[in-house]
């Protein structure tokens, strides 16, 4: 199992709109950036258990957590020429973008400011602090433990 933090602007998909799917899981998509794109298509696996990070909002931060229940697979939104996320480029037999699935675990008591995080020394090293733009990154495991220890105590 790894671990990993998959950004989403609130006002376009929150923590609460995962909690209140009706079929208990989402399709998360819409990833445009090819680093972004390669790590999800060739790392993250059904199992993963990833943080959810609300940014281009006030305050930005971990809200919640989830877990990854199918792999890769090609994001329909590109062959749609109807959708913002369509790629003419793209083709089913050629694919350029990919989605995973996944499932609401839990909503945080607060959110985990980005503010808290940098002060933090043992999660200097998180790529949200070195590669903050990138919509999903790895988080270690001992990073994941420490956010989840911040998340439960109060500010």
């Amino acid at each position: 199992m790894a671990y990993w933090l998959l950004k989403t602007e609130p006002d376009e998909y929150s923590i609460d709109d995962l909690r209140n799917e009706p079929s208990g899981h989402a399709r998360w998509d819409g990833i445009r950036n090819y680093q972004a794109r390669n790590l999800l298509r060739d790392e993250v696996s059904r199992g993963d258990e990833v943080l959810i990070y609300h940014s281009q909002c006030k305050p930005v931060g971990v809200v919640g957590c989830g877990e990854v229940t199918r792999e890769a697979y090609p994001d329909p939104a590109q062959f749609d020429p109807e959708n913002h996320y369509f790629d003419p480029k793209a083709s089913p037999e050629s694919p350029r973008w990919f989605c995973v699935d996944i499932r609401f675990k839990a909503a945080f008591p607060r959110t985990v400011q980005l503010a808290e995080i940098k002060r933090e020394p043992s999660l200097a090293d998180m790529v949200l602090l070195r590669q903050g733009r990138l919509s999903v990154q790895p988080v270690r495991e001992a990073e994941w433990q420490h956010i989840l220890a911040m998340a439960a105590r109060s500010q």
